[in-house]
């Protein structure tokens, strides 16, 4: 039987994945609301496998997710997100503990990574490995941000919500969100928390206006 924890905020993603286990001989699922919970539910079961979205559960940066591994050297890793830092990516599968999936990844991919984490096997996603393949000094980007994007930036800084941000800009969350992610991708980073650090760094906050 392998147990399969899904860490992801959004309810949709978690259906998704508990209807491709549900096809899948041996396989439940259970949801983790949080790092608490998932800390709680790898007590029960130490060996299980972790569908956990980086980006967008409460885990602070990979050193947090490192020591969360170190904790429970029994379970297995899917890193399943929209988009994921090639340095973060590269750190993580220093472990064979960790796979590696794009939520972009076809439905047969998805089925083979479960499979393969339920084996306690890794496998990291076409379009990752692709990523991981190139080159670091062509895969270095610059970090320019638009004006809007260092403004945004100074608002997630300062705690806001993508949803709080697009009511203060008077834009659309869709419009705020994207310009997250571009942030996010420019920056090579994937919390908040490690954004809000280059914004510090950066000096684009000061540390009696920062939130971290």
């Amino acid at each position: 039987m392998t147990t399969i924890y899904i860490s992801d905020p959004h309810d949709i993603t978690c259906a998704g994945i508990q209807h491709v286990c549900a096809g899948l001989p041996g396989f439940v699922c259970r949801r983790a609301l949080d790092k608490a919970d998932l800390i709680q539910l790898l007590q029960e079961k130490e060996n299980a496998v972790v569908v956990l979205d980086f980006t967008l559960f409460d885990i602070a940066d990979a050193d947090e997710l490192q020591i969360l591994h170190e904790r429970f050297p029994l379970a297995r890793w899917i890193l399943f997100s929209e988009e994921l830092s090639l340095d973060f990516v590269r750190r993580m599968v220093a472990s064979p503990s960790f796979s590696v999936l794009l939520k972009e990844s076809p439905l047969a991919e998805i089925r083979s990574c479960l499979l393969a984490a339920g084996d306690s096997q890794r496998m990291i996603c076409q379009r990752m490995m692709e990523l991981l393949l190139v080159p670091a000094a062509t895969a270095h980007e610059e970090v320019k941000l638009t004006r809007t994007e260092r403004e945004i930036l100074v608002d997630i800084a300062q705690g806001l919500t993508t949803r709080e941000i697009a009511e203060k800009r008077f834009s659309s969350f869709h419009t705020v969100n994207t310009h997250r992610k571009n942030i996010f991708r420019k920056l090579g980073v994937n919390t908040v928390h490690e954004a809000t650090k280059y914004a510090l760094r950066a000096g684009l906050v000061d540390s009696s206006d920062y939130y971290i």
